[in-house]
């Protein structure tokens, strides 16, 4: 069965292309709202949402979605809107530990199955300058709490707890626990 990645994003997949996985990215274009108010199905749902999409127009494949946030203070980020959002982001985690929490949903519309998981991995940022958080600000727009751990140039965050897989938004260990369930 040939395999839809429901997303666009480079980070996951590069990751995805290592492990070996040949599968095709088409992005998927899904609201960002759920009624859901705990992360972990927050996570789960958007990734939901993002393969059911695509599985409506690709129904005779495998579909993967994955969705990630940062919460902090108990407070849900995801990623910035623009530049002036990325530093308020920034300055927020400054310093300060966050979970990281990314869901994966692999649907199989052939069989009507369905896979839904998530795994969070907790981060500290190091505290930075004003004006360093200003020279990042631009750099992280498309990713949740508007820094990279992938990349070495963003010495934001100091410490990881967990996968940092899935800080990165793919965990993949867990990615591969349920893909088995698809062999």
């Amino acid at each position: 069965m040939k395999i839809i990645l429901a997303s666009k994003s480079e980070r996951r997949i590069s990751m995805l292309r290592k492990k070996g996985y040949k599968f095709r990215s088409v992005g998927a274009d899904v609201s960002e709202k759920t009624h859901f108010k705990q992360t972990a199905k927050i996570v789960k749902d958007l990734a939901f949402k993002k393969a059911f999409v695509v599985s409506l127009k690709y129904p005779n494949h495998l579909i993967i979605g994955a969705d990630t946030l940062v919460v902090c203070d108990g407070k849900v980020l995801g990623k910035p809107k623009d530049e002036k959002d990325a530093l308020r982001i920034l300055k927020f985690l400054n310093g300060k530990w966050q979970s990281v929490y990314t869901g994966i949903a692999i649907i199989n519309k052939s069989n009507n199955k369905i896979l839904l998981g998530y795994e969070m991995s907790k981060c500290r940022a190091r505290k930075l300058s004003e004006e360093q958080l200003k020279r990042f600000a631009s750099k992280h727009l498309d990713k949740a709490g508007a820094y990279a751990v992938q990349d070495t140039k963003d010495p934001f965050i100091e410490k990881i707890i967990g996968n940092k897989d899935n800080i990165v938004g793919m965990p993949m260990s867990l990615f591969n626990k349920m893909m088995k369930g698809f062999d």
